[in-house]
């Protein structure tokens, strides 16, 4: 990850200044014609996005899938989780294998993901966030050379808000890395996000899947710091009852998200002094 800008892979997916109703005929036929590739009827693979009103950041998601370099048969399946814009159409208009989960969270969507994915292995993405051309084999060449690896999870990076730089979220990353080592011995768990891990399909399954209790005292224990978004650290969970957890490190794994929900705090340097006293807080349990 850089300090100085963004990698030039994910320049052709930014779609800069445009809405996906911007795009031009051309534009929608070459992404479609790419996003056939990964719709396989008999996947190893299976890439699962959830989407609650995310019609003009899913298809740059989708765009930058559909560039990957990948040796597995994959399937990309999208969940549209309630949305009120214009989702829907998007996933039409691209021909993307999508279902309609009704019932409101994360969590939900992620497990009706998880019910229809035909995959042995099953990747966790999310609708504002690019992945690098490699991404799908890296993150799945651990599970399939060990059969101990039950779990995956990448690195990750901010994309900058439109003309600021990437020096403060640089400086946020490289605390959230120290972070990461630091949980990785006693609870690395909290170290998985669902926009970048990955996991052995059945053994998701049997093992409890994403389903979550809902609770706010829960919520702070395992996963992000949001109530509906738990569900990426209790899948963790559930996947060391029948194996390890393995961070991918390569920067080739490395994803780009929006900063959006940092900038829920009201700028990055809130957002990383924030989360800092948040992690500076609970040092005693990460370290015992």
């Amino acid at each position: 990850m850089s300090l100085l800008g963004l990698p030039k892979w994910i320049l052709p997916h930014l779609f800069t200044n445009k809405r996906f109703a911007d795009l031009t005929e051309g534009e929608i036929q070459a992404l479609r014609e790419r996003i056939s590739r990964f719709k396989e009827e008999t996947p190893e693979v299976s890439v699962v996005i959830p989407a609650w009103n995310e019609e003009n950041n899913i298809y740059r998601t989708l765009s930058s899938l559909s560039a990957s370099n990948t040796r597995y048969k994959v399937e990309i399946i999208v969940v549209n989780n309630n949305s009120t814009d214009g989702t829907q159409k998007v996933l039409d208009t691209l021909g993307v294998r999508n279902y309609l989960q009704t019932v409101q969270g994360t969590p939900f969507a992620r497990q009706m993901g998880l019910d229809h994915a035909r995959g042995k292995f099953h990747l966790c993405a999310d609708s504002d966030t690019f992945y690098p051309p490699d991404w799908i084999d890296l993150m799945v060449e651990p599970m399939a050379k060990n059969a101990d690896i039950t779990g995956v999870y990448g690195n990750y990076a901010f994309i900058p808000p439109a003309g600021q730089g990437r020096t403060g979220l640089w400086l946020y990353e490289k605390f959230a890395g120290l972070m990461i080592q630091i949980r990785k011995k006693n609870r690395e768990y909290l170290n998985v996000y669902g926009f970048n891990m990955g996991f052995v399909t059945e053994v998701g399954r049997r093992t409890g899947g994403f389903k979550v209790s809902g609770s706010r005292v829960y919520a702070n224990i395992v996963g992000s710091d949001f109530q509906n978004e738990a569900e990426d650290g209790r899948m963790a969970l559930n996947l060391k009852k029948e194996g390890e957890l393995k961070q991918v490190t390569s920067s080739k794994a490395t994803v780009f998200t929006s900063p959006r929900r940092l900038l829920d705090d009201g700028s990055i340097s809130k957002a990383f002094f924030n989360r800092a006293k948040r992690q500076l807080q609970g040092m005693r349990d990460y370290l015992s």
